[in-house]
């Protein structure tokens, strides 16, 4: 009798000792599972929605008419700087920004 108090008494020890509280000696008798997260739970993603100032983006056509006005610009700056080369010479104290400028406000 006394050798299966004692080893009921050991047995309790080592249970107790080996888990954290009884609800885990619990969780572990009864076989439940915890909790956690899934890292291949596939979640369900919203629908594509417009966004709210959809209808004042540009068009393309504008994107078009923007590089037109770009390429003028350029193609006068090139004028410019030819007909600045050409007057350099009489205009040696001017820089090239303030002869392209002058040749800007003319037009």
């Amino acid at each position: 009798m006394f050798k299966k108090i004692v080893f009921s008494l050991i047995a309790l020890f080592f249970t107790v000792s080996c888990s954290d509280t009884w609800s885990s000696v619990k969780r572990g008798l009864t076989g439940a599972k915890s909790n956690s997260t899934d890292e291949f739970l596939v979640e369900k993603k919203d629908p594509l929605v417009l966004p709210p100032n959809f209808e004042n983006l540009p068009q393309p056509s504008q994107a078009s008419e923007n590089e037109e006005e770009i390429e003028d610009f350029q193609k006068k700056l090139e004028g410019l700087s030819k007909e600045t080369t050409e007057t350099d010479n009489s205009q040696s104290s001017k820089g090239s920004e303030q002869s392209i400028l002058e040749q800007i406000r003319k037009q």
